[in-house]
């Protein structure tokens, strides 16, 4: 099938098709005599091996390693756990993050009163440049 019909299949677009093969995370797809990409279903399987994997997170190079794996009929499933691992506590430490920013962000607006005056505690901590989650310095006023 071509570029088109293997995009359909797979669900990834034309564009990150060609994005994969130029940076190499698929294998050349086989070329017709006017130099068209062929692809065929172990072809489309990568694809959606790939969409997947992208959809929950994983890097380019994690998803490299994956496919490597799962190319290798005798691999062992020690290796592919190591990159879930790794991968679920980056994912962790990032959803902490995040956690943390929203409930600075939420207390910052709680003690806003949101009215005409100037004075504004999103903005003052702001100036301050601290990090999320950090305390205060001095108690916000309402």
């Amino acid at each position: 099938m071509n570029i088109g019909q293997a995009s359909k299949a797979s669900g990834v677009s034309t564009k990150m098709i060609r994005y994969y093969d130029e940076i190499g995370l698929v294998r050349p797809a086989s070329r017709t005599e006017s130099n068209y990409r062929e692809f065929d279903d172990r072809e489309i399987n990568e694809l959606r091996f790939i969409k997947r994997a992208r959809s929950l997170g994983f890097s380019v190079s994690d998803i490299t390693q994956l496919l490597s794996l799962w190319r290798d009929s005798d691999r062992s499933s020690r290796e592919v756990k190591a990159i879930a691992d790794h991968h679920l506590a980056d994912l962790d430490a990032r959803i902490a993050e995040m956690k943390s920013m929203a409930d600075t962000l939420r207390h910052l607006s709680h003690c806003c009163t949101g009215d005409d005056r100037p004075n504004c505690p999103i903005l003052a901590d702001l100036t301050e440049g601290k990090e999320p989650g950090s305390p205060s310095q001095k108690p916000l006023r309402r």
